[in-house]
């Protein structure tokens, strides 16, 4: 069934931030701030807004800090998946907190993703989208070409059906990963041991025909290294004008 709305979000906040440095020499990222807002407020807010009560927060570099943050918020409730012992990548860290986040599709947001919202939240859409029958996770991508902050090849080509497929070497894909997706627990049945990237899997879902996307309404910012702040207020600022 469509459109039944994950309540828990898993937020990946354990990076070491290397390319945002020096900022990140004293700062972990997910508390570096974009038009005064820390990253990780700005993605928590997105899930308060929608109406999801829950949130595992993953913690490595300078973990304590990122805590005393998250702890000071009334909403989402946060529970945090401790990765102090070792940094688990993307898809260890999220193997790693399954136990707290239960059974159910759920949000996996980075924290270095915003955007400026189009009509409707895409959050939302995301959950109106997803089919669990039919995916086992459904991503939010960007358009490669006119996002702000990202100057890669793209990620994926998405057909008419939304599946996904991964760019052809050499050549630009249409659309980037934006960071934001909704995945259900299967996806990681027979997972790696250790750290290891969520591409693993996608690839594994890819191949399955069970890893669609969504196309982001609005405009994408990818806040991965101090310059792409800049560009990111100016981008929220004219916005607003």
């Amino acid at each position: 069934m469509t459109g039944s709305r994950p309540q828990t979000a898993m937020v990946l906040a354990a990076g070491l931030g290397k390319r945002m440095r020096p900022i990140t020499a004293t700062v972990p990222k997910p508390l570096v701030e974009v038009a005064s807002r820390a990253l990780i407020d700005q993605v928590l807010d997105r899930l308060v807004e929608i109406g999801v009560p829950r949130a595992v927060v993953n913690v490595h570099y300078l973990a304590d800090l990122v805590e005393v943050r998250v702890g000071r918020r009334t909403k989402p409730e946060i529970t945090i998946s401790d990765e102090r012992a070792e940094l688990l990548e993307t898809g260890g860290g999220v193997t790693k907190a399954l136990p707290l986040i239960g059974t159910e599709p759920f949000f996996v947001l980075n924290t270095d993703s915003i955007w400026i919202e189009g009509p409707r939240p895409n959050l939302l859409r995301l959950a109106e989208t997803y089919d669990p029958e039919r995916m086992d996770g459904l991503l939010l991508l960007a358009s490669t070409v006119s996002s702000v902050g990202y100057d890669g090849a793209g990620d994926f080509v998405l057909d008419g059906d939304g599946r996904l497929t991964r760019r052809i070497e050499r050549r630009i894909a249409p659309f980037v990963y934006t960071g934001a997706a909704i995945l259900h627990p299967r996806l990681f049945e027979g997972a790696p041991a250790g750290p290891f990237s969520l591409n693993v899997l996608f690839d594994r879902a890819i191949e399955a025909g069970r890893l669609f996307g969504l196309r982001l309404d609005g405009t994408w910012m990818h806040v991965g290294t101090p310059d792409a702040i800049g560009l990111a207020e100016t981008c929220l600022a004219e916005s607003t004008a």
